[in-house]
C-alpha cells in the first residue's frame, strides 16, 4: 500500500540521479494531489445513498482503484455505504422468468442486462480487499450472493447475445473475470469468450479492431456528417478499460488470452492514432468536426487503457508514453478545475451528437471514475 507521503532518501554519490529521483518524487506528489481533489470534491458534493446503476458503479470501480493505492478509508467506506444502500444488489427481480436483458431498461427485471451488473465489480472487490485477496472463502460471504446468483445463470446459459452494446464489455466482462478468481470456474471465462465473439459478430470493425456503439451505428448503415465512420470515444474508452481489467486478472494459460491480448493491443494501436494534438479524442474518434473540441470521459478510459498495457510490458512505453504525456496534459490543465471539479465529460449518451455543447461544468460520475483510473494507473508508472 502506498501511503500520501512517500519516503524519499537520495543516493549521496550521485547528485544527477539524486536530482532524478527528486524530481520524479514531485511528480508522484502531484498525481497523488490532483486524486486527492478530484475524489474528495467529487463525495464531498454527492452523497453515496443513490442507485447501484451502471453510471454511479463506474464511479466506483475508479473509487475503488484509489483506495488500494492511497488505503485512503474514507473513499473505501463511501463504496461500503454505497454497496450496503443497495443490498448488494444490482437489478432485484427475484424471479429468473422474468429477468430481461435484450433492450434497453432501468426496470428491476433487467438483472441481466450489463448496466445493472457493474456493481459486482465493486462489492466483489470490496469484500476481497476486507479478506485479503480473492479465494473462495469470498463465497461464504452474503454481500457476493447476489452476484453469484446473477452471474452463475448468466454463465450456465444457453444463449450468448447478452453484450449487444460497447459499454456492455466494460461493465461486465471485470465481473465475469472476478468470479473466475473468486471461485476458481472457468465456465465465467468461458462465458466471457462466448459472449464476447457475440459482441465481435454484431460491431467490430476488423480493419481497425475498433468498436460501433452497437449495432446502430456500424458503417456503412451510418456514417458522420462528413461520411466517415462514427466511432464513440466513450464507447470504445468502455472497451479499451474493460480489455485491461479483464487481461490483469485473467491466467495467461487461458486457452483464449491470447485471443483478448490480441485484441487489446490492435484496439491500444489505432486508439493512439486517433489522439488530437491537444492530448484528447473528439467524441467522434474518426471526425473530429462532428462534435468538434475535447472530451473526458473516453480521454481518460483511453489513459487508462494504455497506461495499463506499458505498466505490464504489453506495449512499449517509448511508442505510447507520448500519447499519455498529451492526455495526462489535458486532463490536469484543462479538464480539472480549481476546486476539483472534472469538467468536459459528455452526459450520458451513445454517440457524439453534433451541436451538443460541453463546457468546464459538465460533469459525471463515469468521467470521475475514469479520471481515477487512469491517475492510479500513472501513478504505478511513475513507481516503476
Amino acid at each position: 500500500m502506498i501511503h500520501w507521503q512517500d519516503a524519499w532518501t537520495p543516493s549521496k554519490p550521485v547528485l544527477k540521479r539524486a536530482v532524478k529521483n527528486d524530481a520524479l518524487t514531485v511528480r508522484k506528489q502531484e498525481v497523488l494531489s490532483y486524486i486527492q481533489l478530484v475524489n474528495d470534491y467529487w463525495q464531498a458534493n454527492n452523497k453515496p445513498e443513490v442507485r447501484s446503476f451502471w453510471d454511479h458503479a463506474a464511479y466506483h470501480t475508479g473509487n475503488i482503484a484509489a483506495y488500494q493505492l492511497t488505503g485512503n478509508r474514507s473513499w473505501l467506506n463511501y463504496s461500503s455505504t454505497w454497496g450496503e444502500y443497495n443490498k448488494w444488489m444490482g437489478a432485484r427481480e427475484s424471479n429468473p422468468a422474468k429477468w430481461k436483458y435484450l433492450k434497453y431498461g432501468e426496470g428491476q427485471d433487467y438483472v441481466l442486462f450489463g448496466d445493472w451488473q457493474i456493481c459486482f465489480q465493486t462489492y466483489l472487490d470490496l469484500v476481497a480487499i476486507e479478506q485479503g485477496g480473492y479465494s473462495r472463502k469470498m463465497m461464504e460471504d452474503p454481500r457476493v450472493a447476489r452476484a453469484i446468483e446473477v452471474m452463475g445463470y448468466e454463465a450456465d446459459s444457453k444463449v450468448h447475445d447478452y453484450w449487444w452494446w460497447a459499454d456492455a464489455l466494460y461493465m461486465v466482462m471485470p465481473v465475469m473475470t472476478k468470479m473466475y478468481k473468486m471461485t476458481g470456474d472457468e465456465k465465467y471465462l468461458d462465458k466471457l469468450y462466448e459472449n464476447i465473439c457475440y459482441s465481435d459478430s454484431i460491431m467490430l470493425d476488423e480493419e481497425t479492431g475498433l468498436y460501433f456503439r452497437d449495432g446502430r451505428y456500424v458503417y456503412p448503415k451510418h456514417k458522420t456528417n462528413s461520411g466517415k465512420k462514427d466511432f464513440w470515444a466513450r464507447g470504445d474508452g468502455w472497451v479499451l478499460a474493460g480489455l485491461a481489467k479483464v487481461l490483469q486478472d485473467m491466467p495467461s494459460d487461458y486457452r483464449h488470452y491470447r485471443f483478448f491480448l490480441e485484441k487489446y493491443k490492435k484496439l491500444a494501436k489505432s486508439v493512439a492514432a486517433l489522439q488530437q494534438k491537444e492530448g484528447y479524442w473528439t467524441r467522434s474518434m474518426m471526425d473530429a468536426e462532428q462534435a468538434p473540441g475535447p472530451e473526458t470521459s473516453g480521454t481518460a478510459f483511453f489513459t487508462y487503457g494504455l497506461l495499463w498495457g506499458i505498466n505490464h510490458q504489453i506495449l512499449s512505453a517509448k511508442e505510447y508514453m507520448p500519447v499519455i504525456n498529451r492526455s495526462w496534459h489535458y486532463l490536469t490543465k484543462t479538464a480539472i478545475q480549481g476546486n476539483g471539479k472534472l469538467g468536459y465529460v459528455q452526459p450520458i449518451g451513445d454517440r457524439a451528437i453534433p451541436g451538443q455543447v460541453i463546457n468546464a461544468d459538465s460533469q459525471a460520475n463515469f468521467g470521475v471514475g475514469a479520471f481515477l483510473l487512469a491517475a492510479t494507473e500513472y501513478y504505478y508508472y511513475l513507481s516503476k
